[in-house]
């Protein structure tokens, strides 16, 4: 999968990192990845992605942008008001990166079609802030053997996992927590979300160019109020629904 004269200087960073090179970059070429969630943190992480020369992109949210939105989906504009978050996204990435072949997708994931979407795709992020909807894509991930990146935010706090079969997304989070809010609730600062969304683009570049040592097993959680970062591990639940041992 040879570059043109074009690519090779949009990607010429890449190429002359050690960790990424030549090969990195046709891996990131030849890759598909699924975002989940095309609002505060599938919008940087598509604007990078598709930045980094991911060849296949494919956007799934069923929503309209709304003008709340504006004050940290960094991918819209207030002309895109009223138009459906993938469609506008998918325009934007298009103007940022013409290689990047990117498929808008406006259905909301649920248990019912979350695999047939997993399964199209080398690689999933997942951004959004409904449980049902983490839940599933998990499940389906564990399911068709998908790395999954996950990345979640709220008020001035964010965190970031990379979740590879066991342990998965449920051992972390086995049910919904009851005192589960949603940042329409409780609020969340605009940067936080590019911060979040970046590391999840970040995390998803190392595993596709097979690069320094991705957060498998772990879970990174940013403190924006406190400027701290710590990481945690993750243990596998043996009795998990999803990855754990059958009975």
């Amino acid at each position: 999968m040879a570059f043109t004269d074009e690519e090779v200087e949009r990607y010429a960073r890449h190429l002359v990192l050690r960790e990424v090179g030549g090969p990195g970059q046709q891996r990131l070429k030849a890759a598909s990845v699924l975002i989940v969630g095309a609002g505060g943190l599938g919008a940087p992480a598509s604007l990078y992605l598709a930045a980094a020369g991911v060849g296949r992109i494919v956007l799934v949210d069923a929503d309209t942008v709304d003008v709340s939105n504006l004050q940290r989906q960094v991918i819209y504009a207030a002309a895109d008001v009223g138009r459906p978050k993938v469609e506008a996204a998918a325009e934007r990435l298009r103007a940022l990166n013409p290689h990047v072949h990117v498929d808008p997708t406006p259905v909301h994931l649920e248990a019912c079609n979350a695999r047939a979407l997993v399964r199209g795709v080398d690689l999933v992020l997942d951004g959004t802030d409904d449980f049902a909807t983490r839940f599933a894509v998990s499940d389906a991930c564990v399911a068709e053997g998908r790395t999954l990146v996950s990345g979640a935010i709220g008020r001035w706090t964010g965190q970031v996992g990379v979740f590879r079969g066991r342990p998965c997304y449920r051992c972390l989070v086995p049910d919904i927590p009851p005192e589960a809010e949603t940042c329409v609730a409780v609020g969340v600062v605009g940067a936080l979300a590019g911060v979040v969304g970046s590391m999840m683009a970040l995390e998803a570049i190392k595993l596709i160019a097979g690069a320094g040592e991705p957060l498998a097993g772990r879970l990174m959680i940013y403190d924006g109020l406190a400027g701290e970062t710590r990481t945690v591990k993750i243990g596998a639940d043996p009795e998990c629904p999803s990855c754990g041992d059958p009975v």
